[in-house]
């Protein structure tokens, strides 16, 4: 795929209070009806389910889309919901669990009524095995006696689970370095979890291992249900030869019900001799990559949670890649730094699952992550230009991207698509904090009139802050070609002494965005403020130019936003009191606006609420 350009923390939600009473254009309405959730409250099992329903007073018939904790259709740790509203458990609870399951009316957003559900612990793990430097593969595998591969112990332990898929085992590797690669065909059922946990010090290391078939993990996956890869220090993957691509994990097929948690994989790398663009060749080399090859099989239920990918030389892929037929992810509480080439990438598209209907990453969750120092800038495949995303959404649908930080990347957070006929749709991005990009903050639509778009998007209560600091024109927002129907509201821009807040250079018929509620900034001032709408010859000077020249903007400020410290390192980006931003922003509704601020505060849907990512 050619691209363009540690702990597990999940909040919990408690009541929701009032929803306010406010339309989405900002005027005045009565308050929304209630909504009854049935049943109110709920305990079950570990991949349990619960049948949901809702009523709508004064409202029969009305349809309702399903939240868990804020999040459209829940995710794999929190638990997912169906668009009927089936609720099924998290498989894996280590120590119970609490959520909130909501319910929206599709036609009245700021209306909406919750549910408790409680999830017990899960059981016993299962079946423990071992492994270690100094064991011998003619051993039982127990802690006496361990085994001395990791493959070996795989190969073995799966064929006890083939006997009983819902039996579960975890294999214990030791601290040392293994040499090797290893593949994992698990198919277990219900709580049947194969578990590979490392001990502190325990490495899976590349170092003059073959790149099998032209494409292969130092973990590979390969149509795998309820494997775990935990712990390990995953390195050292290296290829020199193009189409010839080294994964530190790599999931492929389909399969449910899989976890890559707390793993450290660096330095696995492309070396592309030279080659000095994607066009001349195959040139990919991934930390994580999860690729849906199979319809209508999914990869569901997938956890990528608490790992570190760095130091890592991509070519034209990227450091964590979700593609082709993925469904009900999360990509959560990573720490990603320090790669030539993009972050975290959610795509469709590029016919990695046989069936276009299936051919996109979807109904997922990236949430509280860090990604900083991914840039292209020295990748020779890309002639060293710039044009690496932090988090790309890339032809992905209905995936919620909330409470990362994204800094000192190309780009920090772009929604859009490389592949003709095929848009980002329904994604959310809220909650963020994305500064220092050496170009824009956030970017939607393709980059060229002959590829894909960005379509009914939502933007909202972001902190952008000092991006564009190559200067080069690309601004703090920018909107390139086939956006329509996005939303970018409740956020502060505070852009550099350049002062391009906002980039739609696109010549356009029609809105590619609506923009509302958001407090904008430059150290230039007022007079050095600049917005770009439908033609870059043309830019407005000043908000109250661009207010009446284009009807968006009709409730945002121009104003110093008062953070707390700007110029700290990193940057304290919530607000001091007195701050224009408190109170600015628009209530939305639960779907837009999630439960959350950037902190994990709950945000006010009682009346107005801050713009931005903090909740003062």
């Amino acid at each position: 795929m050619i691209a363009n350009n540690r702990r597990v923390v999940f909040f919990l939600l408690g009541g929701l209070g009032a929803i306010a009473a406010a339309t989405l254009d900002g005027s005045a309405q009565a308050a929304p009806p209630k909504v009854i959730v049935t049943p109110s409250t709920a305990s079950i099992g570990p991949n349990r389910t619960v049948q949901f329903s809702a009523t709508v007073a004064g409202k029969p018939g009305i349809g309702v889309t399903w939240l868990v904790n804020g999040i459209r259709g829940g995710a794999p740790a929190l638990g997912l919901i169906s668009p009927t509203g089936l609720f099924t458990a998290p498989a894996l609870v280590p120590a119970g669990l609490q959520v909130s399951v909501e319910a929206v009316p599709t036609t009245l957003p700021l209306a909406s009524g919750s549910a408790s559900v409680t999830v017990a612990a899960s059981g016993p793990s299962g079946t423990n095995f071992y492994v270690a430097t100094s064991g011998s593969n003619g051993n039982n595998g127990s802690a006496g006696a361990p085994w001395h591969t990791i493959q070996y112990a795989v190969s073995a332990v799966e064929a006890i689970l083939a006997k009983a898929p819902s039996s579960a085992a975890t294999i214990h590797v030791a601290a040392g370095s293994y040499t090797e690669s290893v593949q994992i065909t698990h198919r277990g059922s219900n709580a049947g979890f194969l578990s590979l946990v490392a001990a502190p010090g325990a490495i899976l290391d590349g170092t003059g291992v073959p790149v099998l078939g032209g494409q292969w993990g130092l973990f590979t996956l390969s149509h795998a249900s309820y494997v775990r890869i935990v712990g390990f220090e995953v390195r050292n993957y290296a290829s020199v030869k193009p189409a010839v691509e080294p994964i530190g994990i790599f999931v492929y097929g389909s399969g449910e019900q899989i976890q890559i948690l707390n793993n450290h994989v660096h330095d696995i790398s492309i070396k592309g001799g030279n080659a000095k663009s994607c066009a001349e060749g195959t040139y990919n080399a991934l930390g994580i990559a999860v690729y849906g090859t199979a319809a209508p099989a999914a990869i569901s239920n997938l956890i990528i949670d608490g790992n570190e990918l760095d130091h890592l030389t991509t070519g034209c892929s990227e450091s964590l890649s979700l593609d082709g037929n993925v469904a009900q992810f999360q990509v959560t509480n990573n720490l990603i730094h320090d790669n030539d080439n993009i972050g975290i990438d959610a795509s469709g598209g590029y016919g990695t699952a046989p069936d276009p209907k299936y051919d996109h990453a979807r109904n997922g969750w990236i949430a509280g992550n860090t990604v900083y120092n991914i840039s292209s800038r020295n990748n020779p495949v890309y002639g060293d230009q710039l044009g690496a995303d932090g988090i790309y959404v890339d032809g992905g649908e209905n995936v919620t991207v909330e409470r990362n930080v994204a800094h000192n990347d190309d780009y920090g957070i772009e929604l859009a698509s490389e592949n003709h006929g095929v848009d980002s749709s329904g994604v959310i991005a809220r909650d963020n904090l994305i500064y220092a990009s050496n170009l824009s903050g956030i970017s939607i639509g393709g980059y060229a009139a002959d590829v894909g778009g960005t379509q009914g998007c939502t933007i909202v209560n972001n902190t952008l802050l000092g991006n564009d600091t190559t200067q080069s024109g690309s601004g703090e927002f920018q909107i390139q070609y086939h956006a329509t129907g996005n939303v970018f509201r409740n956020n502060i821009v505070s852009a550099n002494e350049q002062g391009l807040l906002v980039n739609s250079f696109v010549p356009s018929s029609t809105p590619p965005a609506v923009l509302n509620n958001n407090l904008y900034y430059t150290p230039a001032g007022a007079a050095g403020a600049t917005w770009v709408w439908h033609n870059a010859n043309h830019p407005y000077a000043g908000l109250p130019a661009f207010q009446k020249g284009t009807g968006n903007d009709k409730q945002s400020l121009f104003d110093l936003p008062k953070f707390v410290d700007s110029g700290a390192v990193p940057p304290d980006l919530q607000l001091q009191a007195g701050s224009p931003a408190i109170d600015l922003g628009a209530n939305l509704g639960l779907v837009a606006i999630g439960v959350f601020d950037f902190d994990g505060k709950p945000r006010s849907l009682s009346g107005t609420l801050d713009a931005g990512a903090y909740e003062h």
